[in-house]
C-alpha cells in the first residue's frame, strides 16, 4: 500500500504550498521527472515549466515555476523555487500581454544580453499561460 509525501513549495515571496501528496512532477533540467512515495533521497535542479502536485484524492494542482531545486528526503519533498505561482492565481490576460511584450523586445533586436533576457521572459510568460489554461482540478 502506497503512502503519501509531505510537500512544501517555497519561493522568495513565501510559502506557496504545504500539504500531503501522492506525487510531484517537476520540469527537470534533463527532462521531466516524478517523485512518488519512498523515492530515493535526491537533490535535482529544475527549469522553467509546470510543476504538478497530485493530491491524495487524485486532483492535480499546477504551478508555473521559473526554476530552482527540489530535494527528496524521507518522503518529504521540498521545492525551492525562484518563483512558483498556482494556476488558480495566474491572470491569463496578463500572461499573454507579457508574452506579446517579450516578442516585441525580440523583434526589436538589441545586444545578446537583451535578447537572452527577452527569450527568458517569453519562456516564463508562455509557461504561465499554459499552466493557467489547463491544470487545476484535473485528474490524470
Amino acid at each position: 500500500m502506497a503512502g503519501n509525501l509531505y510537500v512544501e513549495i517555497v519561493s522568495p515571496s513565501g510559502n506557496i504550498f504545504r500539504g500531503e501528496a501522492s506525487g510531484v512532477q517537476a520540469p527537470g533540467v534533463e527532462g521531466s521527472f516524478e517523485v512518488l512515495f519512498n523515492h530515493a533521497p535526491m537533490i535535482a535542479a529544475f527549469e522553467v515549466g509546470p510543476l504538478f502536485v497530485r493530491t491524495p484524492t487524485g486532483d492535480r494542482i499546477g504551478f508555473a515555476t521559473s526554476g530552482g531545486f527540489l530535494e527528496v528526503l524521507n518522503n518529504t519533498v521540498t521545492v525551492l523555487a525562484e518563483t512558483a505561482e498556482p494556476s488558480t492565481g495566474i491572470d491569463l490576460e496578463r500572461a499573454r500581454d507579457a508574452e506579446q511584450r517579450a516578442l516585441e523586445r525580440l523583434k526589436a533586436g538589441g545586444d545578446a544580453e537583451e535578447r537572452k533576457r527577452a527569450t527568458a521572459a517569453l519562456e516564463r510568460a508562455r509557461n504561465r499561460a499554459r499552466v493557467a489554461m489547463g491544470s487545476v482540478g484535473k485528474r490524470g
